[in-house]
């Protein structure tokens, strides 16, 4: 299997990020809604509503945060490919949500290192290649990683501080019996966390007070786990009735 880009013929895997956002603009019509600075093409009417949640008003020229337009592929259950404002580059990622899955031009753990917060979603759109195999060969321009650690990974230190609209508000929280999460990196408070809420529900305040959290810590360990399919949000739990809730 080989990364096939969507870019214009000939033109490297890893464009820079003014080159593309002159490619985006050569692209774009007055007035067309779909499109413009984030570039939500091609998209399903739910998907293409889910993701102009989160645009920046006036569709910011710096683009969508990557954890929510992942969260949305997830939500959504549809492979997407996104190009992400890496630095000075700019690298197609496909989301593979049903396979847990993902699939690039570089290692997944080049987009792990310290400027992960500040990964941005340049364009958006249906994902051109078909979900890798077991037993698929990839070339060397091709890297499949497993997306419980990235979409872990961008919950804890991407740029979205509050809860997902999908958990805000009055809520109590607690970890799903028997979801697997050894794939991620949970040690010291973290894991004392998800241990404890294993065994309670717990609101956003009283988690917020645990050695090693603040709120804006809670609330990104809950963004990791709902995303790993592991969080179950109760709004009528007495503990949902804290008087402090998340969201933007």
């Amino acid at each position: 299997m080989h990364f096939e880009s969507t870019l214009p013929f000939g033109a490297p895997d890893l464009m820079r990020v003014s080159a593309f956002r002159r490619y985006l603009g050569e692209g774009t019509r007055p007035g067309d809604l779909d499109t413009g600075r984030s570039r939500l093409t091609s998209l399903s009417p739910s998907m293409l509503h889910d993701l102009k949640r989160f645009e920046p008003p006036g569709g910011g020229e710096d683009g969508l945060e990557t954890l929510e337009v992942i969260a949305a592929s997830v939500r959504h259950g549809r492979a997407l490919l996104l190009h992400l404002a890496d630095g000075d580059r700019v690298v197609p990622l496909t989301v593979f949500p049903v396979e847990r899955l993902v699939h690039g031009p570089i290692p997944a753990e080049e987009l792990l290192g310290p400027r992960l917060p500040e990964l941005r979603v340049l364009q958006v759109e249906p994902a051109v290649l078909a979900p890798p195999r077991p037993g698929d060969r990839h070339g060397s321009g091709d890297h499949v990683a497993p997306l419980a650690p990235l979409l872990w990974e961008l919950a804890l230190r991407g740029a979205r501080e509050d809860l997902l609209p999908e958990i805000a508000g009055p809520a109590a929280y607690r970890v799903a019996p028997g979801v697997d999460l050894r794939a991620l990196a949970l040690g010291g408070t973290l894991a004392a966390a998800v241990h404890r809420l294993r065994r309670q529900a717990s609101g956003l305040r009283e988690i917020a007070e645990w050695p090693g959290f603040d709120r804006s810590r809670a609330m990104r360990m809950l963004n990791g786990l709902y995303l790993q399919g592991g969080l179950m949000v109760s709004r009528t739990h007495p503990a949902a009735a804290d008087g402090w809730f998340g969201g933007r």
